[in-house]
């Protein structure tokens, strides 16, 4: 989900610099809702899970969809062995963009290496349509956004006043948790941060954001290791991918784990502070647009604990995770709360 948030800069840059053009997006079936109605979007194509886990039938699909439509452009975001057969069995388009992998050539006329920690996902995303600037120049669009109706937001807001959410008051939208547990700062340093920041900050709400299943889970440990304050919304939820977007509306900010709904909250104009886990860059995945967004990662505190970059690669991973300190953590979000 978080690279097809990610991926709608490039859509917006094909929309501003090809404003009559039609633009299909490929995704994954159960993602596809988020993107209803993006204007930088005519029509999503969508795949289920056992479409494209049956040879047979995903070949045929994306045959049917490529000689359905005549594409002057197709671009590959993901150039793996299943996504290039769009580009394959569509020799005729004259443009077939991918990533220069080495074995690609077999399906692109035009690539661009990987992104590496060069490019923000935001500027490597938007430079797929390089290729087209012997058609006309390429003006980038550094922003990846989303949208719902004015009905939809609204409607989440009365849930939140029914659920004792004071609109008026500022709100956390707290990241406590992720899908994979490797993205996941320790438990302990979160609820002693989040109790430090009631503790200052008592006007605050937070919500809980969280899946069903095991990240619910571990939410509602970490609510009970905090004490259960009054001014955590545990029950809250948001039932989709969009009305996580109406919530992320009406949030003052967001905290905590880097991951997809960090995306959606920058992406619906909310500010953020992420916590990056070791091998996630910075630079990478937090893209730096209009909405103030900054990351805290472990290779921020080697001058703090006099390491050296040398040193700092030779650490296990887990080692790296224990640099990022209650403390550390909580001076930076206390730097971040006088940006808001």
């Amino acid at each position: 989900m978080g690279d097809a948030i990610l991926a709608t800069s490039l859509l917006n840059t094909l929309r501003h610099n090809f404003p009559d053009a039609q633009i299909h997006f490929v995704l994954n079936e159960r993602i596809a809702p988020l993107f209803k109605r993006h204007p930088s979007i005519d029509r999503c194509i969508t795949f289920t899970d056992d479409e494209r886990h049956h040879s047979l039938t995903y070949i045929r699909k994306v045959w049917h969809i490529v000689h359905e439509t005549h594409y002057d452009v197709i671009i590959d975001m993901r150039s793996t062995m299943n996504t290039m057969l769009f580009a394959i069995l569509s020799p005729s388009s004259t443009y077939r963009i991918g990533v220069d992998k080495g074995y690609t050539k077999i399906a692109f006329n035009h690539t661009i290496g990987p992104c590496g920690d060069k490019y923000s996902m935001v500027e490597y995303d938007t430079r797929y349509a390089l290729p087209l600037q012997t058609i006309r120049p390429i003006e980038p669009v550094y922003t990846f956004t989303l949208k719902i109706t004015e009905e939809e937001k609204q409607d989440f807001g009365a849930y939140l006043t029914s659920q004792g959410i004071n609109l008026n008051r500022p709100v956390m939208l707290a990241n406590v948790t992720a899908k994979l547990a490797s993205k996941v700062w320790m438990e302990d340093r979160m609820v002693w941060v989040l109790n430090h920041f009631l503790n200052q900050n008592p006007d605050y709400q937070i919500i809980f954001n969280y899946a069903p299943g095991q990240e619910e889970e571990n939410a509602r440990r970490i609510y009970a290791q905090m004490g259960k304050p009054h001014q955590v919304f545990i029950d809250i939820q948001a039932h989709s991918s969009r009305e996580l977007v109406a919530m992320a509306g009406y949030m003052t900010l967001f905290f905590g784990n880097e991951g997809g709904a960090r995306h959606i909250a920058q992406a619906a104009g909310c500010p953020s502070l992420a916590i990056c886990a070791p091998e996630n860059s910075k630079r990478v995945w937090i893209p730096q647009t209009q909405v103030l967004a900054e990351g805290i990662s472990p290779i921020d505190t080697l001058s703090t604990n006099n390491i050296s970059e040398e040193t700092y690669r030779k650490m296990s991973r887990e080692e790296k995770y224990g640099l990022l300190t209650q403390e550390f953590v909580w001076n930076r979000l206390q730097s971040f709360m006088t940006k808001l």
